[in-house]
């Protein structure tokens, strides 16, 4: 496997899911950060459901692709909200990728297969249209072995990926994809599912070292991913 420091910027830009989601962003900043993304071949940009609209216009006729979140970002909706918001985003039929928030206080509480149940009526759903879909646990509220346990939740459920946090919990130490949460996951989930490291990855350093750790794609802050793509100089 080419080391990540050996990757064209296309290359390392194809790991990369552009967070254009503060709550606050004007209509001219979403645009702004979505175009940016674009024109860092990033996978996708990843945006809130109200900016899918844009996201389409923008994106059509690029290799960038659309991402939405979906009960962003606390994941306390019921089961019935969730699905229909899922299926609400999927039925464009637009969607490449949706980023579900699992509900981490049932994980806390060792729900785990309340957490499953959830997840896997969600990933029926979104499957059903062509969508993919990452499971946010918001490690940084969880212990090792809620990790370990939150993984298997969602390969139970058939779910594409796992993934670290939203990058907004507030009330805790906001560590996000350190390399020992992703090496945590790695070895937990054995290549059963596709891993996505979110929060705190704001340094040419710490994305290529994920890279080479094998990580599957990365949610990027708009103001770091020029910064990990060596491109602010």
């Amino acid at each position: 496997m080419k080391k990540a420091s050996e990757m064209t910027v296309e290359e390392l830009g194809a790991y990369i899911d552009q967070s254009v989601l503060k709550p606050d962003f004007t209509e001219a900043e979403i645009r702004q950060y979505i175009q940016e993304g674009i024109d860092y071949h990033c996978a996708t940009v990843c945006v809130n459901p109200s900016s899918l609209d844009i996201a389409a216009e923008m994106t059509k006729d690029t290799d960038t692709k659309i991402c939405v979140v979906c009960d962003f970002p606390f994941g306390t909706s019921t089961t019935a909200s969730k699905v229909l918001q899922a299926e609400t985003y999927c039925q464009r039929e637009d969607i490449y990728e949706l980023d579900i928030v699992a509900n981490f206080g049932w994980i806390r509480s060792g729900k785990y297969d309340e957490v499953t149940k959830e997840l896997r009526v969600i990933v029926e759903a979104c499957h059903a249209h062509g969508t993919a879909v990452k499971v946010i646990f918001e490690t940084d509220t969880l212990n090792e072995e809620q990790i370990r346990q939150a993984c298997e939740c969602a390969i139970a459920a058939n779910a594409d990926f796992v993934k670290t946090s939203t990058g907004f919990i507030t009330g805790y130490e906001g560590k996000g994809a350190t390399n020992e949460v992703i090496q945590i996951m790695m070895d937990q989930c054995k290549g059963r599912i596709k891993i996505k490291g979110s929060g705190g990855i704001r340094t040419r350093e710490h994305f290529l070292e994920l890279i080479d750790m094998g990580i599957d794609r990365m949610g990027i802050g708009f103001k770091s991913t020029p910064v990990v793509l060596g491109l602010d100089k």
